[in-house]
Parts: structure tokens; sequence; C-alpha cells
């Protein structure tokens, strides 16, 4: 059977009945497709209206929806070969695995500098525009990536250094320390990973009470990024529990031993989908300029019809 583990898929050597096994499967597809479904739909509207081409925090946005799409996408392929395959050659594992790993370690960098907008735009009005401009925010957008992918390629290079040929000729079940099995690489990953969230959670918190102390003698629009802020907090919470699970796998083995499988299905849901169906309802439904643009654009969907 299959969950979610790390930053990718916590997946498990446990086996589920057929049943079991079809319901899962069944309910991750049909989650991960309605997202994406979503995210594909804010994607087009973003495409198609130049007005959000000239706004670093449309532009801040529709990155993190489309590396939360990618990711989605990864971990549901890594999720159903889980259970069709379950080994896969190491070569492609690793392609998928760093890719998730990417994506995955890309999120809460992206919610901190949208939060980081959302401050300059209240507690800055005056020097927003000279602070955030398009081309910053593309550079910005560089750097995020090239980030994940300094703290990522080690492992890999490590990983080629020191394991065998034959290990990249044989399969494996496909999860992050089954391709990057060195004691030091985890402890490293931990160390990161500890050190990266108090990071993006200090940003998250100075942001967001600043916001909020200015909102309270400010307008709507202050309240409003606050309020944002405040799921960008809790969108975050929800992805932090990706370099949690690692070390809640053990407590939760000790406490359902004979859930265990389903407990770690539940970690899946929470950690690796839902976070991934906030962003669309942040700018979605709240944004007002997204929701009329889009509101457009299925109404007239539905005159072609």
């Amino acid at each position: 059977m299959n969950v979610t583990s790390a930053n990718i898929t916590m997946v498990t050597s446990y086996r589920d009945s057929f049943v079991k096994a079809v319901t899962k499967n069944v309910v991750v597809v049909i989650l991960g497709f309605f997202i994406i479904y979503i995210s594909a739909n804010i994607i087009h509207t973003f495409r198609n209206h130049q007005i959000f081409y000239m706004s670093p925090r449309y532009i801040l946005f529709i990155h993190l929806v489309v590396n939360d799409m990618i990711q989605l996408t990864l971990t549901l392929v890594l999720f159903l070969l889980s259970y069709i395959i379950y080994k896969i050659n190491v070569p492609i594992c690793c392609v998928l695995t760093l890719l998730a790993i990417f994506t995955t370690e890309n999120t809460p960098l992206n919610l901190a500098c949208m939060a980081v907008e959302c401050y300059i735009a209240i507690c800055l009005p005056l020097r927003h525009s000279q602070i955030c401009t398009v081309r910053r925010t593309l550079m910005l957008i560089g750097l995020i990536w090239i980030r994940s992918m300094c703290f990522t390629f080690p492992d890999l290079f490590f990983t080629l250094a020191t394991e065998s040929i034959t290990f990249f000729k044989s399969k494996v079940f496909c999860v992050r320390e089954t391709i990057f099995p060195s004691p030091h690489l985890i402890r490293k990953r931990d160390i990161i990973n500890i050190v990266y969230l108090i990071t993006i959670s200090l940003t998250i918190a100075y942001t967001y009470f600043r916001i909020l102390f200015t909102a309270k003698s400010a307008k709507e629009g202050a309240k409003k990024a606050r309020n944002t802020i405040l799921l960008h907090g809790f969108q975050l919470l929800l992805c932090m529990g990706a370099y949690v699970t690692p070390l809640l796998k053990p407590a939760l083995k000790e406490w359902f031993p004979e859930n265990y499988p389903d407990s770690l299905f539940a970690c899946y849901i929470i950690v690796q989908i839902l976070p991934r169906s906030i962003s669309p309802i942040i700018y979605g439904i709240r944004d007002n300029t997204f929701r009329r643009y889009i509101r457009k654009q299925l109404l007239c969907k539905g005159n072609i019809q």
C-alpha cells in the first residue's frame, strides 16, 4: 500500500486489501483531478488576460499554482505506481523524486514571498511599485528554483559517488529514503528542514502582525491582506506536515499499530492534497479581479455550449 512520506509520497511496505486499495486510489484520483482541473482553469484565465502579467502578486500566485499542480501530479503518479507496479527502475525513480522534492520545497518559499509582497503593498505602499517589479519577481522565482536545486542535487551527487552501478540498474520502491539511503543525507535533510521552516514561519508571522497592526487604522484592503496572510499561514502549516511526517511516523506506528497504513493515508490527504486546494481558493474565489475574469470565462463557455 502507499501513502505519502517525507517530502513527496509517504509510502509503506504494507499491502491493503483489494477493496481498500481501490477505494484509496479512487479517492486520491478524484481529489487530485478536481484540484488540477480548478488550477488549470485559473492558469487559463491568467494566460488570457494581460492585466495579470503586470502584477507581481499574480505572477507569484500563478507560479505557486503551476508548481503545486506539478507537485500534485507527481505525487499522484508515485501513489498509483506504488499500487500498480510497486517497484520501478532507480533512474526513473530519481527523476520523479527530484522533481517532486523541488516543487515541494518551492511551495513554502513562494508563500513567504507572497506574504512579503502583501506586507510591502500595505505597509510601504509608496515604495511598492519600486520594490516589487515584474523583472524582480521573475528573478525571485528563478532564485526559488535555484535554492531548491542547490539543497537537493548534493544528495544525488553523493549517491552517484557512493552507490554501485548495480544499484542504479535495480528496481526499488520509490521513496526518497530508498534512492538516497545514506544516514548522513537524512540527517542533513532534517537539519535543513528545521532551519528552513523556522525561517519561513517567522517571515509569515512577522508580515501578518505588521499588517494586523496597520489594519487597525487602515482601510479594508489592509484587513483583507491580513486575512490572506492568515490563509497563507494555514497553508504553510499544512505544508509543514511533509517535513514533520518522517518524525511522526514512529509515533503513528506505536499509537495505531492496526491502522498504521490508514493513518499514513490520512496524512497523505492532509499533507499533499489539501494544501494544493487552498491557493485556488485564495485568489480564484476571494480575489475580486480573478473572480470576475473567471466568471466571464465560465459564462463564455456556457454560451458556446
